[in-house]
């Protein structure tokens, strides 16, 4: 079962078991502060232990006075002027405390150590953005890559609608075998888009395919007139975290206990680059 996402008003919400939160994925501030009660109400019905929330940070003070903490900032996200604020508040008081901190806090610095690199050369492999006709085979990457993901990236039919709306995909092919991908879900309203979805075949992981893709698609988004991309990373990933770094992505926070991924709940890192 995946988690479900709402409309409330002009606000957009996903809740749900696998990651056991509320997360307002777009606000509308014309709807606060009933908002916040909606939230607060799906909280109690379901015993979640998270509220998740990103918003402008002009309105941020409406969530502080209500107990949320900022764990993560992204500069200029709304359409360069206006920062994003990523916010927790724990319902689960004990969900508020990193039981691997230290982890994420070894990875953290190997990652920002990494210096500005040039993506692999892929050669004899192809990359391309995809296409509806590949969607049988990205729901099979993503479906033998993770064991539980916060949307539901296995299902075609989930595929070829965020692909006809907001998503753009992207993969590698060898010897006309998808091997990896990765996504681009932009944000028009704030000119900003999720770098996401990353996923190596077992046997191709370690030849820096995350790297091309991740060069790929910041290319196509500067094509695009995007202004901001992000990603919300596992924190204890060495892989991916070194990726966005040597991307040229800036560290922006750590979202405490956030995702529910690969079977468990994790920590999150922000990245993010102006493009």
């Amino acid at each position: 079962m995946t988690d479900k996402i709402e409309n409330i008003g002009g606000s957009v919400i996903q809740h749900g078991p696998n990651s056991n939160r509320v997360y307002l994925m777009k606000l509308d501030p014309a709807d606060l502060p009933a908002l916040h009660e909606v939230i607060m109400q799906r909280v109690n019905t379901h015993g979640y232990g998270k509220v998740f929330a990103k918003i402008p940070a002009s309105v941020l003070d409406a969530f502080l006075d209500r107990g949320y903490r900022e764990e993560a900032r992204i500069p200029g996200y709304f359409r360069g002027h206006t920062d994003a604020v990523f916010l927790g508040y724990y319902p689960d008081v004990t969900r508020a405390t990193d039981g691997d901190a230290a982890g994420a806090a070894a990875v953290l610095n190997i990652s920002q150590d990494q210096a500005v690199s040039q993506p692999p050369d892929l050669e004899p492999r192809i990359m391309r953005q995809l296409r509806p006709g590949d969607v049988p085979a990205l729901a099979d990457l993503y479906r033998n890559t993770f064991d539980s993901y916060p949307f539901p990236i296995t299902n075609p039919d989930y595929l070829q609608k965020t692909m006809a709306t907001h998503v753009v995909y992207f993969g590698v092919f060898d010897e006309n075998c998808l091997v990896a991908a990765s996504s681009a879900e932009i944000d028009r309203d704030a000119s900003a888009a999720e770098m996401t979805d990353f996923a190596t075949a077992a046997a191709f992981r370690g030849q820096g395919l995350a790297r091309a893709l991740l060069a790929a698609m910041d290319a196509a988004m500067q094509q695009q007139g995007i202004r901001t991309a992000y990603t919300i990373a596992r924190a204890v990933s060495h892989g991916i975290n070194i990726t966005f770094a040597r991307g040229g992505y800036r560290f922006g926070g750590t979202l405490i206990n956030n995702t529910g991924i690969s079977g468990a709940i994790e920590s999150m890192n922000v990245w993010f680059r102006t493009l």
